[in-house]
């Protein structure tokens, strides 16, 4: 990795509690990582990005942090923390950590002076508390854990929680709250992180006046329709402030932004070159299994950068959302697609997230038994939606039963015993495991050619591209074979290449596949 590092790099997302447990309570923690970072270097990824590690009493995983400087007992220690930042380095990756802006815990010391404080007084101005209206809350927002976004105290005020009621928002028209985060900023950078994530980073500013939304089902709508509660245009001079500081600091680090936009467009704005560096694109998530969703998002997606003259992001799973291997239609089928869509990922212009498990072809785990889930999106929704444990279940490494290797002791969430055959052990030596095809992928990712990306003549069901020099990649979206002029000498299938009919001059594209090439035979339009 060069100059401008983040704009090709491939970021693995490490989710701490259910990647690698050290001490046996069966959750995940910062010695676990260090011990398995050589599983991330030898896939051949570029970068690791971990969710929380902070004190936090875990109302929501760690994203609610009640200090910000101090990793939380459950992960480790400071030194671990540090220790493992070495390590990463040494192994040639980069680390990006994540910074959680929008909201504290409640158990945060600013958070409970507010508490012991009255109506009114200055202890309350760094967070959102008002009084109500017409004896209910102050305005119409919901969570997004589900329920309204407001709870009330015994003394008769409300406070503002766009998530669970353990998570107050910040009030970032503070200066407190400014001088706060830079100063956590620096903290980290200090110690050497490459760059931050920044969770809700859409969030942090609100209309003025906190008027009301005026519809219902919110959570459901942030990719579509704006909310007076996020994507603020003041959330940028935010991102102006820390992109000098991450500038102060050698070695190119940088800012990420989750941020759920209506648009492209939108999302774009926090690309300018005076913001962040990445932000994920939620937009690829929500693509169905069709080559005219997916044209239509990586077009979109890269003019969008282009006005800025950034790098797009592609993502397929993460924390927060179902493995795409279900999504795609679960089982054998959902699996070839996955692999498909692995393929057409890292063969885009743009930086990949591979998202911990995904190189496995996890499946979501749609079963866990309701005394188990943890996520308050259960508890909030009145036990309606089961919320996101079941993409958070532990990776499975080795051996024939749970936890597979994942520690001394049981998971903190229960493992399927069919995934004995998903172990990395059992894919490492396997060439058709999907393991196997990410590594593949990956290292011949290193290699491919920076030219933008031109669309070739395809069947309605086929997306053909070429990156130049000689570079083409062919995805069937399809449940029928198509027969395609051949567009050079295969490099990689994400299905056993006895699938692809090959002549001189055609090759069938076997169902939900994709194939990589090299050489002249194309024709673009």
């Amino acid at each position: 990795m060069g100059q401008q590092w983040w704009r090709n790099a491939a970021i693995y997302q490490i989710y701490v509690r259910s990647f690698a447990d050290s001490d046996g309570d069966g959750v995940g923690d910062l010695p676990g990582v260090r011990r398995r970072l050589s599983h991330i270097a030898e896939l051949g990824m570029d970068a690791v990005w971990l969710t929380p590690f902070y004190a936090s009493p875990m109302a929501d995983g760690g994203y609610d942090v009640a200090d910000y400087r101090m990793v939380d007992p459950l992960f480790g220690r400071l030194a671990d923390a540090e220790g493992l930042i070495a390590d990463a380095h040494w192994l040639g990756l980069r680390v990006i950590v994540d910074l959680v802006p929008n909201h504290t815990s409640s158990q945060h010391p600013w958070f409970a002076e507010a508490l012991a404080a009255e109506p009114g007084s200055p202890a309350r101005a760094r967070y959102h508390f008002r009084d109500g209206v017409n004896g209910g809350p102050p305005n119409d927002w919901e969570s997004m854990f589900g329920g309204p976004a407001w709870t009330q105290l015994p003394d008769g005020q409300w406070y503002l929680h766009l998530f669970d009621a353990a998570q107050p928002d910040l009030n970032w028209e503070h200066l407190d709250v400014h001088a706060e985060f830079e100063n956590i900023l620096r903290f980290w950078l200090g110690r050497g992180v490459d760059g931050i994530r920044i969770d809700v980073a859409h969030g942090l500013v609100k209309a003025d006046g906190l008027p009301d939304a005026r519809c219902t089902g919110q959570s459901g709508l942030l990719t579509t329709t704006a909310m007076p509660f996020f994507d603020q245009d003041g959330v940028h001079e935010i991102y102006r402030r820390w992109r000098k500081i991450l500038d102060s600091y050698p070695g190119e680090r940088i800012g990420v932004a989750e941020a759920w936009v209506p648009d492209a467009d939108r999302l774009a704005r926090y690309l300018r070159p005076d913001e962040l560096h990445q932000a994920f694109n939620f937009h690829y998530t929500q693509a169905k299994w069709s080559a005219t969703e997916f044209r239509t998002v990586i077009d979109d997606s890269l003019a969008a950068v282009a006005g800025v003259g950034a790098a797009s992001t592609w993502v397929l799973s993460n924390h927060d959302i179902e493995r795409h291997v279900t999504r795609f239609g679960g089982g054998r089928t959902g699996l070839r697609r996955a692999r498909a869509a692995a393929l057409l990922t890292m063969a885009l212009p743009g930086s990949v997230y591979v998202y911990q498990g995904e190189e496995l072809g996890l499946p979501e785990v749609t079963d866990l038994p309701e005394e188990v889930l943890a996520d308050p999106k259960w508890e909030r929704s009145g036990r309606a939606e089961r919320g996101r444990d079941g993409c958070r279940v532990p990776i499975p490494w080795s051996g024939t039963t749970p936890p597979f290797g994942f520690g001394p002791s049981s998971a903190w969430l229960p493992q399927p015993t069919e995934w004995a055959a998903l172990t990395v052990k059992a894919q490492r030596d396997d060439p058709g495991s999907t393991l196997s095809l990410y590594t593949a992928a990956l290292r011949l990712r290193r290699g491919l050619p920076d030219g933008e990306l031109t669309w070739l003549d395809s069947d309605a069901d086929v997306l053909a591209f070429r990156r130049e020099p000689g570079f083409t990649c062919t995805v069937n979206f399809g449940s029928a074979p198509v027969r395609l002029s051949r567009p050079g000498r295969l490099l990689l299938t994400s299905t056993e290449e006895s699938e692809l009919e090959q002549s001189e001059q055609t090759v069938t594209l076997p169902p939900n596949s994709a194939a990589w090439w090299t050489g002249d035979d194309t024709h673009a339009r």
